[in-house]
This record gives C-alpha cells, structure tokens and sequence, in this order.
C-alpha cells in the first residue's frame, strides 16, 4: 500500500476528533472538488458556494465514513454529484428548449435538407467550372464546402 494511502488513512481517523485534520483533507481534495463543480454549472460563485457545501456536510458526517478500499475522494464525489443533484433540482437549473425550435431543428438537419444543401452546392461548383479561364487566379471554393481550385 502506498505511503500516501497510509497518511490519508491516517488523516481521516484524526479528522473524525479533530478539525485540524480534517483541514489537510480540504486542502488535498478541494481544487478537484471545485473543479469538478465548476465545470457542471459554469459558474464561479455557484461552485465555490457548494464546494463549501460540500465540505461541510463531509465534516458533519465524516464520524459515518467507512474506508470500503475505494479512495477518501470517492465518498466526497458521492456527496459533490448529490449536491449538484439537488442544486439543479432546487434551482431549476435544467435548460429548457422549446418544442418548436426542436422540430424546426430536425427539418433543418433532416435528411431532405441535406441532400438539397448537396444539390445546391453541387450545382453551385457545376457553375464555377463552367467560368470562362479569364479569371486572373484561382477561384477559392471554400466558400462551397469544397478545397477544390479551379
């Protein structure tokens, strides 16, 4: 087993008497638990407010850990994902996107749209070819969807 298992082993039965201890595993694990946070709301304020959270309701319950093999960081997850849970819940943070905008969505990326967006930039490309070779360079197509030069 690994040293440092060994010392966070040790550091949470401290933690469970002294608050001390339980500081050192803050600062071992809260830059991952912000992080993991942040990255679910976006949001700086919201995520240091649960990451807060977070590790208060650890120390309330940290008396309830039971080391199971998997590592101290795994239970504080646990109680960082059902925090978001319930912050999403509590605040409505879900986004909502209308119906209507969905179907005009799917019409959009249907698969008549695109064989029309294929016929066009089709003819579209028929229609440069057919330029007479006057043009001074070559004619970028990027504009068609294409890296062809003409």
């Amino acid at each position: 087993m690994a040293k440092s298992n060994l010392d966070e082993r040790a550091l949470i039965e401290q933690a469970r008497h002294d608050r001390q201890a339980f500081g050192e595993l803050y600062e071992l694990h809260v830059d991952r638990i912000y992080n993991y946070i942040y990255y679910r709301t976006g949001n700086q304020h919201d995520a240091e407010d649960l990451t807060a959270r977070v590790f208060f309701r650890a120390i309330q319950h940290i008396s309830h850990y039971q080391d199971r093999g998997a590592p101290f960081a795994a239970w504080l997850f646990s109680i960082t994902r059902n925090m978001l849970a319930n912050w999403y819940r509590d605040t409505g943070k879900w986004k909502m996107v209308p119906l209507d905008n969905m179907l005009h969505q799917q019409l959009e990326d249907g698969p008549e749209y695109s064989i029309e967006k294929g016929q066009d930039r089709d003819a579209l490309l028929a229609a440069i070819r057919r330029l007479p070779p006057r043009a001074p360079g070559p004619v970028d197509t990027q504009v068609c969807g294409t890296n062809d030069k003409f």
